[in-house]
């Protein structure tokens, strides 16, 4: 397991056009393995995207902007969110979506 993403492994070729993002150029992705157990709820989010798209494996990042500092609190998400191309947000409990019509479920 590698809770921490200190280990880096090969993506499947077969699989890297369906997580460009998470791929490096070397075909390589950062791995962070996510227990249900220590983290419910980014586990069921994660179980869910992958119910819904097929992909069991969600990005993760800095929360920023350019030339901003990460994100330290609820406000400053929101704030963040708000100002950038995400779609969806979700504090805890709560998923905040912009207009955009989609049914979330």
């Amino acid at each position: 397991p590698a809770r921490f993403m200190l280990l880096v492994s090969k993506v499947r070729a077969g699989r890297r056009d369906e997580i460009p993002a998470t791929t490096h150029v070397d075909g390589t992705g950062r791995l962070q393995t996510v227990f249900a157990e220590e983290s419910p709820l980014y586990h069921a989010l994660i179980s869910s995207f992958s119910e819904r798209t097929g992909v069991p494996v969600v990005l993760n990042t800095s929360f920023n902007l350019r030339g901003e500092p990460i994100v330290t609190s609820p406000a400053d998400a929101y704030s963040t969110f708000i100002r950038s191309e995400m779609d969806v947000l979700v504090l805890g409990h709560c998923i905040v979506t912009k207009q955009t019509g989609e049914d979330l479920g």
